[in-house]
């Protein structure tokens, strides 16, 4: 008789520490799917109809994980790869890349932390989403060559994609 309440209370047991164990915590706040990928389409279309410009466009939830990526045909492998690193640089640094790229021009401490930090990439495409007051996620755009406006362009098209969507962040 002592044998099965034994075995019962080490299940209990073990079940209650599996469950503490394997406890997820709550996801990022982020922008709906939905209005990721509009954003984004519409930035693309933006840089498409004002200069025939191939750009790329990734948007990361408040925790950074990616959860939105598209491409235009044609888009470099460049503009593919900034556009993450933009994306994560404006979250991870809580500003535009443009405002931090700005900011390292007086501030030598920002300027030594991000020369140091091989992932951040600081120029102008990388933009903050926020929901009220609230970060819940960043949005980062590549692609426009110097030529053509480079990264004050990328951050225009993208900055077109979220106001595009802004009355409905949530």
């Amino acid at each position: 008789m002592i044998r099965p309440i034994v075995t019962l209370g080490a299940c209990a047991l073990f079940a209650a520490m599996s469950s503490i164990a394997y406890a997820q915590p709550a996801p990022a706040r982020s922008l709906a799917l939905a209005l990721g990928m509009e954003a984004v389409q519409a930035s693309i279309d933006a840089c498409s109809k004002d200069g025939g410009f191939k750009v790329a466009g990734a948007i990361v939830d408040a925790d950074g994980g990616m959860k939105v990526f598209l491409a235009a045909d044609g888009a470099s492998k460049g503009a593919v790869e900034s556009s993450v690193k933009k994306a994560t640089t404006a979250l991870k640094l809580k500003a535009s890349t443009s405002e931090i790229m700005e900011k390292m021009k007086t501030d030598a401490a920002l300027k030594a932390k991000v020369e140091s930090d091989s992932t951040l990439f600081v120029r102008p495409g990388g933009l903050l989403i926020m929901a009220g007051n609230d970060i819940i996620g960043a949005y980062g755009l590549g692609g426009v060559p110097g030529a053509g406006g480079g990264g004050v362009k990328d951050e225009a098209c993208a900055k077109a994609g979220l106001d595009k969507i802004k009355d409905r962040i949530k």
